[in-house]
């Protein structure tokens, strides 16, 4: 399976922005978790026995306000893997097989497009046998989902991971579907009404809450805190920065700075 990454340049307003608009995170707070949360999913899918394809946004696809024409989207994006995975060189090429990770621009005008142009390429045009699209923000995942995910896709033609707020962490595929409206919220379900729509088997994976909301932030720190008391930590760069903010579950479930 290639285990698709799609990445966001980590600019301030650009990534996380619900969680600045609704907690006390500020712009940069937002960053340093998103980086974290890359760097955390980014090596369990190297760990795993997919191949890793990082699909990062460049100045075409990026909101006006954004664009950076000074700035190198390609290179923050490679900067951030090359520093998420101790094996990865700070590679000048794309074409460097020396990277375990693949690099290539996202194509498209939203979001479900970028995701259904690089699914259906990859599937059509390269051959794949099945592609997984991770979410960056799951620092929770583990290799074990990712193979299990790819393995049920040998039964399935479509695999979701259900997360928070009814999104999806995960989506596998082994055949295209229309991904017009795939990703619209609650996106659980749409991708679901999507690969019905296209005959296709579904299969499931467990469930993992993402940071892109503080439901899922929140429900992400008592994760976090319980594995650590069990000794079976597997998000690292996320804990330490979590640590760092402050941040914890408060009594009315909300999220909580010190």
């Amino acid at each position: 399976m290639i285990v698709v990454v799609p990445v966001d340049p980590p600019r301030p307003g650009l990534v996380l922005s619900s969680l600045v608009e609704s907690t006390p995170f500020t712009d940069s707070d937002a960053v340093a978790l998103y980086e974290a949360a890359v760097t955390d999913t980014l090596r369990a899918a190297e760990q795993s026995g997919g191949e890793v394809l990082l699909n990062y946004r460049d100045e075409d696809t990026l909101p006006a306000e954004f664009v950076d024409e000074d700035a190198d989207t390609e290179a923050a994006v490679r900067t951030l893997a090359a520093d998420a995975l101790e094996s990865v060189a700070a590679a000048d090429s794309a074409d460097d097989d020396t990277t375990p990770v693949r690099f290539e621009r996202q194509v498209g005008s939203t979001h479900a497009a970028r995701i259904g142009n690089t699914v259906t390429h990859l599937l059509e045009r390269e051959g794949a046998d099945a592609v997984g699209v991770l979410e960056p923000t799951v620092p929770l995942v583990a290799r074990t989902e990712i193979d299990g995910a790819a393995m049920s896709l040998r039964r399935h033609d479509t695999v979701i991971g259900p997360s928070s707020n009814g999104r999806a962490y995960f989506a596998g595929f082994s055949d295209p579907i229309d991904f017009t409206d795939a990703y619209e919220t609650p996106s659980v379900s749409t991708l679901a009404t999507q690969a019905a729509a296209a005959d296709h088997r579904i299969g499931f994976a467990p469930m993992l809450p993402t940071i892109g909301t503080e439901t899922g932030l929140c429900a992400t720190l008592a994760m976090l805190e319980a594995r650590e008391q069990a000794g079976r930590l597997n998000a690292e760069a996320t804990a330490a920065v979590v640590s760092d903010l402050g941040l914890s579950v408060g009594d009315d479930e909300q999220l909580e700075r010190s």
